[in-house]
Order: C-alpha cells, then structure tokens, then sequence
C-alpha cells in the first residue's frame, strides 16, 4: 500500500521537483559558462589556431561525459541518486579556477574532462531522480521542465559569459559565473535534496513492462525503439558538439563581436530550452516517433542553411529553428526510453543511452574539426547536416509504433 512519503506523481512531489529543477539550471550553467568565449579564450591565450586541436576540448569533455552517464546509471541504485549528484558538485568546484589560472591547453582540457564528469554525474542523476517522482503520466512534462532549466541556463549563461568577455576580457571575470553556480549547486544538493530510490520501489509494484535481457546490447542495437532512439540521441549531440566549436568561429570569420557572437549561440539554446516547456508535454499525448522525426529533420535542415547565410537575423533564425528542432527530440528520447523499459532498469538504460548520446559531442567534434582543417569550414557542416537528416530517416523507419 503507497504511504504519503512514496506517492509517485508531480502534484504530490512538486517541492523536491521544483529544487530538482533549480539545480539542473545550476548543471547548465557550468557548460554556458564555456560556449560562448573558448574558442576565443583558445586564440588569445594559448595560440590554438587548429580546428582539430581547438575542438579538443569538446572531445575530452564528450568523452567523459558519456562514460560518466553510463556508470551514473548503473550505481544509481546501488550509491543513490543524490550521493552521485553530490560527488558531481565536488568535481565542478575547481574548474572555474583552473581555467582563470591555466597556463597551457592541457589545464583546459583537464577542466574539461572534469566538467564532463561532473555533468555525467548531475545531469544524469536529476533526469533520473525527476523520473523517479513524477512515474508514468508526466514523464514528457518531468523532462521538459529539466531539459528546459539546464538548456535555458546554458543560453543565459552564454549569454552573459560572452557580455563580460566584451566588457572585461576574456579572463578572468566571465569564470567569475561558474565558482558561484558551483558552489550554489553544491549547497542546494548538500542541504535540501533528497534521495528517490523508494520512489522506483513503489512504480515496480505495477509496472508490466517487459524487463530487457541485455539492458547495454539491447539499448544500443537490438531493441528496435531503443537503439533507433539513441543513434538519434548520438547524431542531435554529434551536430551541437559542431555547433558548439564552429559555429563561433564562423561568426568570428564574418566579423562579428563577442557580444554579438553571444546573442547568435546563446538563441539555439536558448529557444532549446523554453521550446521543451512545450514539446515535453507534447511528448506525453503525442506520437514520440514523428516528434523525433521532424525534430532531426528540422535540424538538420538548419544546419545545411548555415553556409548560406552571413546577416545577423538570418544568422540568429538558423539559430532559433535548430533550438526548435532540438526542442522536440530532446525530452522525447528520456521519456520514450524512460516508457519502454522497467523502472529497476530504467536508470541503467537511460544511462546507456546517455553514454552513447554524448560520445556525440566527441565524434561530433572530431568529424567537424578533421573535415574543416582538410576541406574548410563549410564542408564540415555540410557533411554534419546530411548525417542529421540520415538519422531522422532511421526513426521513421526502425522505430517501432507500439512503444509510442
């Protein structure tokens, strides 16, 4: 029998949500806090002319983030979900300070691998633990809201990181951000956020989805729904990681200004983030499969757009239709994993899922920077839009419809 404290539902659970909320804002923060000025800071600093080299730093970061998301998963329920959330505002602590005192690209690239460790840890700790809240009926909404908090704060956060880099310099005022969102994350989670794990007890009691043999092969590759979900997954942060590492240098060889730059990047996540105020309740009464669908489509399709545009409202459009079309995928994949597994399962899919997701940001980095150093700028997101369009034919085609 469900006692008062193990009521799954967003009504009955609204406080630790809300706080849930506030911190994954806190989570995003800390990568905003980078998106803006790198590529710069890359120049002015340390000399870093080479694409590939510039985009190292994505790819330390989307490596560990990925391999992090797969064992946050998988503890989970062994450690608990806000022991993991804690340990990841430990590592977050020292990266503000390395970066304003670096002094060659390897600091920047250790700053990384432990920001992308420390996100693994967050991020997928509140995506799990609001899961675990809200069970079955507000799933899409639940993840809308997270997706929204931590990718509207990224835009902010961009935002502003790129003001002060205008206004200040590059180093070391636009850090400033991040030892405060740290520190608050790590006070909020310490004192007020409590652990979920007797919340996927009470689902269990009646769930009846079938649980997976193999939960890694068959979220990866057997599983029709799961795998088509997660190559998506992997190819919508394959052309962000993109984004985030050429779409300022594009911006710089067109001559805009740091703050200018900042408005332009900080829209995609921006519209990224309160779009999934929407497409995350969406997901819950609509067809999963076509909102994935048209959101790799429309993403895509942006992308391919990019070369061919050099004003700033055309520029700041793109911008805004990729923040749309990430919009409608985003929530949607936690939600349709989250409905197509076991809740005793769910973390360690969801992480799966997570690890394979955020490789696309490595990869992502690694085609885009290879492809513009030998070919040019325009060739790369050329090539990243055609692998995006591809991936939204491989829903249409190998996602199954009883799942939605």
């Amino acid at each position: 029998m469900e006692t008062s404290t193990t009521k799954l539902g967003l009504k009955n659970n609204w406080k630790q949500f809300t706080l849930l909320v506030i911190v994954n804002a806190f989570v995003g923060g800390m990568i905003g806090m980078e998106r803006t000025i790198i590529p710069k800071f890359a120049e002015i600093e340390f000399g870093i002319a080479s694409k590939t080299a510039l985009l190292s730093f994505i790819i330390a970061f989307g490596i560990t983030k990925a391999i992090t998301n797969y064992f946050t998963g998988k503890l989970a329920n062994q450690f608990g979900r806000k022991n993991l959330l804690l340990f990841g505002w430990v590592l977050a602590l020292p990266i503000p300070f390395i970066l304003i005192y670096a002094e060659s690209w390897n600091w920047v690239i250790f700053a990384n691998i432990l920001l992308g460790i420390s996100q693994g840890l967050t991020w997928s700790s509140t995506v799990v633990m609001k899961i675990d809240l809200v069970g079955e009926k507000d799933r899409g909404l639940a993840m809308g809201l997270n997706e929204f908090a931590g990718y509207f704060a990224v835009g902010l956060v961009a935002f502003l990181s790129g003001y002060i880099a205008q206004k200040y310099g590059i180093t070391p005022y636009p850090f400033y951000l991040g030892i405060g969102i740290s520190i608050s994350g790590f006070l909020l989670t310490l004192f007020f956020v409590k652990d979920t794990r007797k919340f996927v007890q009470q689902e269990n009691t009646t769930n009846t989805t079938q649980k997976l043999e193999n939960i890694f092969l068959e979220t990866t590759f057997k599983n029709k729904t799961l795998s088509a979900i997660t190559q998506a997954g992997l190819v919508n942060n394959l052309n962000d990681g993109m984004i985030w590492g050429l779409l300022p240098i594009v911006l710089l060889s067109l001559n805009y200004d740091s703050q200018n730059i900042g408005i332009i990047t900080a829209i995609y996540p921006t519209v990224w983030g309160f779009g999934q105020l929407i497409t995350g309740k969406m997901s819950d009464v609509y067809s999963k499969k076509k909102m994935l669908f048209w959101g790799m489509l429309l993403q895509g399709i942006a992308i391919l757009f990019i070369p061919l545009a050099s004003a700033f409202y055309q520029l700041a459009a793109i911008s805004a239709f990729l923040g749309l079309g990430t919009a409608l995928v985003y929530p949607t994949f936690l939600s349709a994993i989250a409905q197509a597994t076991t809740p005793n399962q769910r973390a360690e899919s969801i992480g799966t899922f997570r690890l394979w997701r955020d490789l696309g940001y490595a990869i992502g980095a690694i085609i885009s920077g290879i492809t513009a150093d030998l070919f040019g700028i325009n060739y790369a997101i050329i090539l990243i839009g055609v692998i995006t369009i591809v991936s939204s034919l491989i829903i249409e085609i190998r996602m199954t419809q009883d799942a939605l």
